[in-house]
């Protein structure tokens, strides 16, 4: 089974929200048998690569609020994510464009480093003080601690068309499957699950999507000739 996961680095609920998703995860029987794939989805598209400000000033241009009411959201996204395991700075955060940040994300997901490489992103911003916007070198070094070369980082980083196409792909199917928010869960292109729901939600659409997944009907000739295990079978005379 195949869930597939769009989000972006910048939004708080989808790390929370993918540490939610886990725990359901890690306690299904079929864990080994689950694929996950990170898709892209950018918050602030049309926000240019230097454009980066504070989180609260962000929060209160965007939503229209005042800076007390974006801090106590902010002291309340910390206490959702510590409620994960998961830390959380609640002051002095920044805000800026995620394009490159997915770029070396479907970089990651051609090595198969993806996962790794969207937990460093998720803990660099939220939770360790240096910046992820507008320094390269700093995406570089967590590419590497992901287990990527840095030569191919910077080779993506520095070609604004390197896997370009692969983000927008993910863009436009999230609109198709009416995705206008992340964290979207998908489950076998079957059930969608939008938001950073509790772990027992996430648990009961995994045990609903695993018992409906099509089953495959064998159709045999018992006495047609097929290769196994044991070699081939050789043609006999009818």
């Amino acid at each position: 089974m195949r869930v597939e996961i769009w989000s972006d680095i910048a939004c708080p609920w989808c790390y929370v929200g993918k540490a939610r998703f886990e725990k359901a995860l890690d306690a299904f029987p079929h864990r080994d048998e689950v694929e996950v794939v990170h898709r892209s989805f950018e918050l602030d598209p049309g926000r240019a690569k230097g454009d980066i400000q504070p989180v609260i000033t962000m929060l209160t241009k965007k939503y229209g609020m005042s800076e007390a009411q974006a801090q106590a959201g902010e002291e309340n996204l910390g206490t959702q994510a510590a409620a994960e395991g998961l830390a959380y700075r609640t002051r002095d955060r920044d805000h800026g464009n995620t394009f490159d940040m997915h770029r070396l994300l479907h970089l990651a997901k051609a090595r198969g480093r993806q996962d790794e490489l969207i937990d460093l992103f998720y803990k660099a911003n939220f939770a360790e003080e240096r910046t992820v916007f507008g320094d390269d070198e700093r995406l570089v070094e967590l590419a590497v601690a992901a287990g990527l070369d840095a030569a191919d980082a910077r080779e993506v980083l520095a070609d604004p068309a390197a896997y370009a196409d692969d983000v927008r792909a993910d863009e436009r199917e999230a609109a198709e499957l009416g995705a206008n928010g992340v964290p979207f869960f998908v489950l076998d292109r079957t059930y969608g699950v939008s938001g950073a729901q509790p772990a027992e939600v996430f648990t009961q659409a995994l045990t609903q999507a695993w018992g409906e997944r099509p089953q495959l009907t064998l159709v045999q000739d018992e006495g047609a000739e097929a290769c196994g295990p044991d070699g081939c079978a050789v043609p006999q005379n009818r």
